[in-house]
């Protein structure tokens, strides 16, 4: 199948410039990045997609058993970067994407410039005993996935807008509520399970490229302690503490995500 069209891949900015590809994380697609794109296309080549299962891609292409993993995800970016032929790329996951991105780059480093990873988060349940917390507990993520199970839709507007954070804004909530909702269910409840449910912990030490650990300063889903957790797995990594609040930065404060994006990858030469 034409990766172009089953992730409904756009390509903007320069030509010359060096290639950015943005991922999406759950209940979203290509939209989220919106308010970023503008910044970054003046001086990169900008990649959005959305993965399968997500906005406009193949929905045909979804199957359970090639996504009930982040394997399955991480096949379709690494045969998009292949299919671009544009070299190395710097991959800008977020959240789940995030690590999506760590995992492709450990296993194709070559197609890698480098990674930012955006309110990241490689084990949202806590573990006391390794004294590693998620910021969930195993029952609030068990409360979480019946909840959804339940009532899809009733889910969506109760969590979107704790995940999104940013109460004086209302609209920022509601707009992620929209982009929940128009997932659908059967997809979302597996792709929830993928998010919530992996870890990704023991993988992180195995990143060779540059990589750019960028978190929010208040995070309900991905708090500081994980970024933190993430940077210093990472041998080499960059940590940023974004001012921007909430769990989706390039919507809330998407001036000062471009800008972290675009001082980590440079210019053009």
């Amino acid at each position: 199948m034409d990766v172009y069209h089953r992730n409904r891949v756009t390509v903007t900015g320069r030509a010359d410039g060096p290639v950015v590809v943005l991922a999406h994380g759950f209940g979203c697609d290509q939209n989220m990045w919106r308010l970023v794109v503008p910044t970054l296309e003046r001086d990169f080549t900008v990649v959005l997609f959305d993965h399968v299962g997500a906005g406009r891609s193949d929905l045909s292409a979804w199957s359970p058993e090639r996504y009930s993993t982040l394997d399955g995800y991480v096949d379709d970016v690494l045969e998009l970067c292949r299919e671009l032929a544009l070299g190395p790329v710097t991959f800008v996951g977020h959240s789940v994407s995030a690590m999506m991105g760590v995992l492709a780059a450990t296993r194709e480093p070559e197609a890698f410039a480098g990674l930012v990873l955006l309110a990241p988060s490689p084990c949202f349940v806590d573990d006391p005993e390794a004294g590693y917390r998620g910021g969930f507990s195993a029952g609030d993520i068990e409360e979480l996935l019946e909840s959804l199970d339940a009532n899809y839709l009733g889910w969506s507007g109760a969590m979107a807008p704790v995940i999104m954070g940013n109460p004086e804004r209302p609209e920022l909530g509601e707009e992620l509520t929209d982009s929940f909702c128009r997932t659908d269910p059967d997809i979302a409840r597996v792709f929830a399970r993928v998010t919530f449910l992996s870890d990704n912990r023991a993988d992180l030490a195995d990143v060779r490229v540059p990589t750019l650990v960028a978190q929010c300063s208040r995070d309900a889903i991905a708090p500081p302690e994980v970024g933190m957790f993430v940077h210093k797995q990472i041998a080499g990594s960059q940590l940023v503490t974004l001012n921007a609040t909430g769990h989706c930065p390039q919507l809330a404060a998407p001036e000062e995500t471009a800008a972290a994006i675009a001082a980590f990858v440079g210019g053009p030469e």
